[in-house]
């Protein structure tokens, strides 16, 4: 959700697991349900269309396919986390958690958060970054703007060019004081650059998946690994 950002989180699984042949590599089952109603809408309150039935019977088909840990590369699907997790007997990774506790482990203390409006609205980057006493920034109308267009008129669109947009909007959040730029949308990496400051949740996703799949990670940063070491 959306099938963008999934193709593009199985490909970064596959191109980060150490593998020399064909069978080294995890096996994973994907579900691409773009018929799921849109999880912001309905955080919003503009549509009453509930995502969450279709993100159970999602969960339910990948159990039944022997899935052992499930992956939802969705930031604002974690505002269902709690009712989806009291729904299925396999464990499903929680994005968010997963970037807070990796923006902690590598000491940041002032994170500017960019995703939807939904996942904004939720709190659920708030609350996991203040528990680790991260402070937590987020844009105001204005840039928000410039971010739903990069994720919705772009990304999700299919377009190229969201770029420069993305650009504009981290320039601004670190010109106000944040060591680092959260990606809390899963569209976002693909069209954000590759920095220090810049925390992919998308990328932590992965690493987790691979370790919680047994697999051996590949490619990531010495920056990123610091968060792991110990």
């Amino acid at each position: 959700m959306g099938p963008a950002a999934t193709v593009f989180f199985y490909r970064l699984i596959t191109d980060r697991t150490f593998a020399e042949r064909d069978r080294d590599h995890l096996n994973i089952v994907i579900t691409s349900r773009a018929d799921t109603p849109d999880r912001t809408d309905f955080i919003l309150g503009k549509s009453s269309d509930d995502p969450l039935p279709s993100m159970l019977a999602d969960c339910e088909t990948l159990a039944r396919a022997g899935a052992d840990v499930i992956a939802v590369p969705c930031n604002t699907a974690q505002f269902f986390w709690d009712r989806l997790t009291a729904g299925v007997n396999v464990p499903v990774l929680n994005i968010v958690e997963e970037t807070a506790e990796h923006a902690a482990r590598r000491g940041f203390r002032r994170a500017a958060l960019l995703a939807t409006k939904g996942t904004v609205k939720s709190g659920l980057y708030l609350r996991a970054l203040t528990s680790r006493g991260i402070e937590c920034l987020v844009p105001d109308e204005c840039m928000q703007a410039l971010v739903d267009s990069v994720i919705y008129d772009y990304v999700k669109a299919g377009r190229p060019g969201g770029e420069a947009l993305f650009a504009e909007a981290a320039e601004k959040m670190l010109g106000a004081g944040c060591d680092c730029i959260i990606l809390g949308c899963t569209e976002l990496p693909l069209a954000a650059p590759s920095a220090p400051y810049i925390i992919d949740s998308l990328e932590v996703l992965a690493y987790r998946s691979i370790v919680e799949a047994g697999g051996t990670p590949k490619g990531f940063s010495p920056a990123f690994l610091t968060a792991y070491e110990n």
